[in-house]
């Protein structure tokens, strides 16, 4: 028996089948997935709602650093576990101690990580189905791209 992912993954498959498209809007194949007899999810708590819009609130905010000017992120997330359960808390950059400081800037390197993986993996892929094509090379040493944005003068006015 399949597990609801792969059920989803069918679905889209079958989408992308019926209607020929390979670029594809996920809301429409929601609808043609409803459409199919898929169930609807049950809708969203409005507290898991509201601490949801609270913690992207959180995650956007961004202040100035007063010596130089460059933008910062106010609060960072960290994954904790308690008990048997894991729950994400924030804290404000201003006010943390070095020890969870480090824990939120190391859970978001290896977020990078994670990442600089799977688009390496992904880019290795894509390479070896189009051996006709220049390959796609993409490098994983951030460091020059990220200098460079930092002393930009338009680009070190932002953060993401």
């Amino acid at each position: 028996m399949a597990n609801k992912q792969q059920r989803m993954w069918r679905v889209i498959r079958l989408y992308k089948e019926t209607t020929g498209r390979t670029e594809i809007d996920m809301h429409e194949v929601a609808k043609f997935a409803a459409r199919k007899g898929w169930p609807l999810p049950k809708p969203v708590d409005p507290l898991d709602l509201l601490a949801k819009e609270l913690s992207q609130a959180a995650r956007e905010e961004v202040r100035r650093d007063k010596a130089t000017g460059q933008p910062y992120r106010a609060n960072h997330a960290m994954t904790v576990r308690r008990g048997t359960q894991q729950m994400t808390l924030w804290i404000d950059i201003d006010e943390a101690p070095r020890k969870p400081m480090v824990k939120c800037l190391v859970q978001r390197r290896e977020q990078m990580v994670g990442d600089g993986l799977q688009l390496t993996l992904d880019a290795d892929h894509w390479n070896s189905i189009h051996p006709e094509d220049e390959p796609i090379d993409l490098p994983m040493d951030l460091a020059p791209d990220i200098d460079w944005r930092k002393n930009s003068p338009n680009e070190g006015s932002k953060a993401s």
